[in-house]
């Protein structure tokens, strides 16, 4: 019996000694995983809140939008968040239209945009394409590290059309919106 009560003793004991290295293992394991949720974070995910209704009926005022931008190249019919703070002094999301090298004709008349001699199907457009009051001499050839952008609600839509925003550097791209995560009967993935 008393080598029983003596070995539970020491079972205790050990127990005891262990318990500040586990919490420590359990510490270390925490730190680590918050570090890299951060690199993550910091780095190849972001999220934005929609400011507008620009992108209707595609996103709406007040969603929020994931970002990725790991090794990321705009595409045409990317949704896309820039920096304008230099230009408007906010974030835009906006849809590429035209990449680096392609050519772009607006026919405001006809309501068609026209990207490399071919009409693009816009399903997604939810109004006329109408031409700003500040407007600008588009060019026909997209120059080398632009991209041309525009809403999907094309009559309040302030974008690549406009003589305020113009071109969009590729630099100013913060990255392409994956995914609308809230409010949450809006969740979806765009495409």
């Amino acid at each position: 019996m008393k080598s029983e009560n003596k070995t539970s003793k020491t079972k205790i004991q050990i127990n005891k000694e262990k318990l500040p290295n586990c919490i420590f293992d359990i510490f270390k394991t925490v730190i680590f995983l918050f570090a890299i949720i951060s690199v993550v974070f910091t780095f190849f995910i972001k999220d934005v809140t929609i400011d507008g209704e620009s992108m209707k009926d595609t996103l709406f005022d007040g969603d929020r939008a994931i970002l990725t931008n790991f090794l990321y190249s705009p595409q045409v019919g990317d949704i896309v968040a820039v920096d304008a703070d230099q230009q408007i002094g906010k974030i835009i999301i906006k849809r590429v239209i035209a990449t680096e090298g392609q050519t772009i004709k607006i026919d405001y008349d006809n309501n068609k945009v026209i990207v490399d001699g071919i009409v693009l199907d816009e399903e997604y457009v939810a109004s006329d394409t109408i031409r700003p009051t500040v407007g600008w001499n588009i060019p026909d050839t997209i120059p080398e590290g632009y991209v041309f952008v525009m809403g999907d609600n094309r009559s309040v839509s302030l974008d690549s059309r406009s003589g305020s925003i113009q071109l969009i550097p590729k630099t100013m791209i913060l990255g392409k919106a994956q995914f609308v995560i809230y409010p949450f009967d809006h969740f979806k993935y765009l495409y």
